[in-house]
């Protein structure tokens, strides 16, 4: 039997509440005694987090689609190859919030920069580094707008935030063209009001890797 940490991702459009549930998730298992390493893409290494603050900052509007691809598959290699692989090594669970379905759904998809490519980029940056589970959170179209409007309001939002509808409609088309590929690995959830009625919906797929 193998020692090796379980891989969990979360996913979704920005505003599902993704960051909430890897938090009471992490808190959930270092309960029980198992040792958590929690993550956010792009992010998690000095160097990620450097490329971060050039990805998000809301003034780099000019960036090209293309340039924004290759900077997250230069953070993501560099968290896989840093953090994700040495913790899995060492039995760790990893939680990351986004990895690489995210660049499917936001640069194959949302940019229209074609899934071949993405998929290409994407195997360059992590190798045979593959989640073993992917929390998909869906939420319905008119609740989204109401909690990013409130993001903007509380001036917390970021480039991507700042995108149009259209442009989040085709980001979730692409998700649900990455659950309907992967339906064993990519589970949906449904957001719902009640936080934990969509904490309980997570923590019945997570059972499935880590009993």
């Amino acid at each position: 039997m193998s020692d090796r940490g379980c891989f969990i991702t979360f996913e979704g459009v920005d505003g599902t509440g993704k960051t909430t549930h890897i938090e009471k998730l992490a808190a959930d298992l270092k309960s029980e005694g198992r040792k958590v390493v929690m993550l956010r893409e792009p992010g998690g290494t000095q160097i990620g987090e450097q490329i971060r603050q050039i990805l998000l900052k809301r003034e780099h509007q000019a960036m090209a689609d293309v340039s924004e691809l290759f900077l997250f598959a230069a953070a993501r290699a560099q968290l896989v190859r840093e953090v994700i692989r040495p913790a899995l090594e060492r039995g760790e669970h990893v939680l990351c919030d986004r990895f690489i379905d995210s660049t499917v759904a936001y640069q194959g998809y949302g940019r229209g920069l074609g899934v071949e490519l993405v998929q290409k980029v994407n195997d360059a940056a992590v190798g045979e580094t593959r989640p073993d589970l992917t929390i998909w959170i869906d939420i319905e179209p008119d609740e989204l707008a109401k909690r990013l409007g409130k993001r903007n309001t509380d001036n917390k939002s970021d480039r991507l935030d700042l995108e149009s509808n259209a442009f989040r409609t085709r980001v979730r088309e692409g998700y649900v063209k990455i659950q309907e590929a992967e339906p064993d690995r990519v589970q949906r959830i449904v957001s719902m009001p009640n936080i934990m009625d969509t904490y309980k919906q997570i923590i019945t797929c997570v059972r499935r890797e880590i009993p």
